[in-house]
């Protein structure tokens, strides 16, 4: 009490409000800011924050409201901007405003209303970009600070130089002195622009104290919680009155959201942050227990626990041994260990001197994993309620953490359940996780499952994200439930589809989602541009899209076959467009391939539906043509080479054929290229494919060689050391040599020079073909 008495003495009593400098995420200023308001008693606690974000204050001190959270404002209007208000569990405005709600006392936010701040940075980044400014990295007022007090960086300097401050007064003075010294060096390193929105802030907190004194409550009963800058620019009047009715602002929206630990650390862009959240709790929760001694032994025998966790022993003497070397450390600076102190002294002795054996540990034990939750009936956006139920409803609560967890789903019926809710219950899971991901929501990531090509099972990957919390409220203007939002998406896709391509990607997702109404509008749109489509790689991709959907059956519970008929239509357009399209270079000859194994693969899942015979006749058209693309025709060759349809003599044929001396090096070696992208097993057992190859490479000059070199070396790029080594077999035996030999200086590595010609050479311009 003595020492608050004292710290209201550096104010004018009976003129000003108590100002309490404090830093964002700052333990230490959380416990004392509790001390004060405990001393003084307040009628009124007002905090720094976006003033329009104040009635969300009863749902941020509610008793199940759980740090760390965020206060979101976001615009109604696209673009969507947000301004974000995190706090944690040891913020000091969170400890205030939870210290006035247990009082019953007055509490409010007084800062610029977001409002008004969504404009003041919009016109700051036109202005940014119109003088070419964006992107500049401006000195550091911080590190400035951190240099001058000979430390590392600034979070050595915040924690040597005010976290370890056990004194009410001597914290109260330091944040003073703190406030005098970062805006004496602000004057000079901070732009024009900053420091007219900051004088505009101090006077809208200026404006808002008065109000709350003009209400009723007398300013020696008025606590300011702010940040250590702003304390002088609340105190003293500086600059001219501002009318605040004529700022310009956008309609904006509010909502509270779960933060995370990670989002809270400086390792996730946010300024205001700290870059060990968690390390920062354990000594918030020393502080509340009197005992912030035992930090030290709590940081290390924490993370030797973690390292035991993940196989790594380390012994209670080891511990110990670091927390004495953490205390020597911290004895060259007269003050108690800081992180910095405590990872040095891990390294040392539990990670024996490498950073690596204890890095993952660190990383769990500095900043961690928490993520806060809201109770039921929080303000949140009609978007945000959707998804709460439906996760309620598809029993997905306990994977909204911030850890990966796995989950398989099975899209059959579940035969042995009552209610067909939870008969269908992994299909309805399939249908939400595929609707957050057309919205991007990265709730959800879908990954690989194999069990006998299972076409019912689906795996995925489940972690929550404040950006996906973010995401989430972003597509309130898209609709008020998820699926509204999605069906808002699916429109504007198919309305903006360029090319039956893009169309069809929308008959997926709609399947995907379970989503009937939106595909069948998706067919009939994909219909009216096959009709006219003329490109072969969209057409080949259109074919692709609707060909997943329809191999599949009827495991989502939906009837696809009015898709049979247009994925016909489809092929046989894209089977007559793939001759004149083949006729291209290298680079074009991409994505022509990857509509040629579309094509394929649709053509062996859905031979009965489309024209198997046309598609089998193209193929050996663009095999047999000599005026196109080499990689093609050796390509349409290995896929009729596999079918059967090409027999031994055939082959010899061609390959004589395409590898005869004479050719150029670019046409056989972009076909025998070609001819490898097929089954290469099929080619392995061909002892006179190889000889012929090596045939033709003998007959080519040095400068042939080394452009015929690239095409070879991507024909082998998936030929492992087996396969090698067969080839080495069938040319050894041709050769005359040991087949061993030859093997061994095939699989040979190839050495740093060999490698630089190689590269060298795929950088070479050898033309069209």
């Amino acid at each position: 009490m003595e020492e608050a008495v004292s710290c209201l003495q550096r104010d004018e009593p009976g003129m000003k409000p108590h100002v309490f400098g404090v830093r964002h995420l700052s333990p230490a200023s959380a416990w004392h800011i509790e001390a004060f308001l405990d001393a003084i008693m307040p009628t009124a606690v007002l905090v720094e924050g976006p003033a329009d974000m104040s009635g969300l204050i009863p749902d941020i001190v509610r008793q199940r409201t759980k740090p760390p959270i965020a206060a979101l404002a976001y615009t109604e209007e696209l673009p969507i901007d947000t301004i974000l208000y995190p706090l944690a569990g040891y913020s000091p405005e969170y400890r205030a405003l939870k210290w006035a709600a247990s009082k019953g006392c007055h509490s409010e936010f007084i800062d610029l209303p977001a409002k008004y701040s969504f404009v003041v940075h919009r016109r700051e980044e036109t202005e940014e970009r119109e003088e070419g400014e964006a992107g500049g990295e401006r000195h550091s007022v911080y590190e400035e600070l951190a240099r001058l007090a000979g430390e590392q960086n600034y979070e050595s300097y915040w924690e040597r130089s005010f976290e370890q401050i056990r004194g009410l007064e001597g914290f109260f003075s330091a944040m003073a002195a703190f406030s005098s010294e970062l805006r004496s060096l602000a004057e000079k390193t901070d732009s024009q622009k900053e420091q007219d929105y900051n004088n505009l802030r101090e006077a809208y907190m200026r404006r808002k104290i008065a109000e709350v004194i003009a209400a009723g409550h007398h300013p020696e009963k008025i606590v300011v919680v702010t940040g250590a800058f702003h304390i002088k620019g609340i105190l003293e009047e500086t600059g001219e009155l501002t009318d605040f009715s004529k700022l310009p602002s956008v309609p904006i929206k509010m909502t509270l959201m779960p933060y995370s630990n990670f989002r809270l650390s400086s390792q996730s862009g946010y300024g205001a942050g700290n870059h060990a959240p968690s390390y920062f709790y354990m000594m918030w929760q020393c502080l509340r227990e009197a005992d912030h001694e035992k930090l030290p032994f709590y940081y290390l025998s924490s993370l030797a626990a973690e390292l035991r966790k993940s196989g790594t022993f380390r012994s209670t003497a080891e511990v110990m041994e670091g927390t004495r070397l953490a205390y020597a450390l911290a004895s060259f600076r007269n003050g108690s260990p800081t992180l910095q102190d405590l990872r040095d002294a891990a390294i040392m002795c539990l990670g024996h001197g490498n950073f690596s054996v204890i890095a993952d540990a660190c990383a769990k034990i500095e900043v961690g994993t928490a993520i806060g939750e809201l109770p039921d009936g929080v303000i949140q956006a009609p978007v945000q309620e959707d998804f709460t139920r439906r996760v309620r409803e598809l029993k997905l609560e306990k994977y909204k953490t911030s850890s990966l967890s796995e989950l398989r789903l099975d899209l059959r019926e579940n035969r042995r359940v009552k209610s067909s809710e939870a008969a269908f219950l992994d299909r309805n899971r399939s249908f939400f996780f595929h609707q957050l991901n057309v919205l991007g929501i990265g709730f959800a990531n879908q990954s690989g499952y194999k069990q006998d090509q299972a076409s019912w099972a689906e795996q995925w990957n489940l972690r929550w994200t404040p950006e996906s919390e973010i995401r989430l409220v972003e597509t309130t203007l898209l609709g008020d439930t998820i699926e509204l939002a999605t069906a808002f998406v699916l429109k504007e896709r198919l309305a903006n589809a360029q090319n039956v391509s893009e169309a069809s990607s929308v008959i997926r997702d709609s399947w995907l989602c379970g989503m009937m109404e939106m595909m069948e509008e998706a067919r009939a749109a994909v219909a009216a541009l096959g009709a006219e489509a003329a490109d072969f790689p969209e057409t080949a991709a259109a074919v692709g899209q609707i060909a997943y959907v329809l191999q599949f059956g009827d495991v989502r519970g939906f009837d696809t076959g009015m898709l049979k008929p247009l994925v016909a239509r489809l092929f046989l357009r894209g089977a007559l467009l793939l001759p004149g399209s083949s006729g291209c270079n290298n680079e074009a000859a991409k994505l022509v391939l990857k509509g040629i194994q579309e094509m394929d693969e649709t053509a062996a899942q859905l031979y009965k539906e489309i024209d198997e015979p046309l598609w089998l006749q193209t193929l050996r058209e663009i095999c047999e043509r000599d005026d196109l693309n080499p990689v093609l025709s050796g390509y349409c060759c290995a896929l009729l080479l596999e079918k059967n349809e090409i027999g031994p003599e055939m082959l010899e044929q061609e390959v004589s054929r395409r590898l005869s001396p004479g050719i150029p090096a670019d046409l056989g070696g972009g076909w025998f290229e070609g001819l490898c992208l097929g089954n290469k097993y099929a080619l392995l057992s061909r002892a006179y494919l190889w000889e012929k190859v090596d045939r033709y490479i003998a007959t080519l000059t040095d400068e042939e060689f080394l452009r015929a070199l690239v095409f070879l070396r991507r024909a082998f790029s998936t030929y492992n050391a087996g396969d090698r080594s067969k080839v080495a077999e069938i040319l050894a035996e041709s050769w005359g040599l040991n087949v061993q030999q030859v093997s061994e200086q095939l699989n040979e590595e190839l050495t740093e020079k060999e490698e630089s010609v190689l590269d060298q050479l795929n950088d070479f311009d050898f033309g069209d073909w």
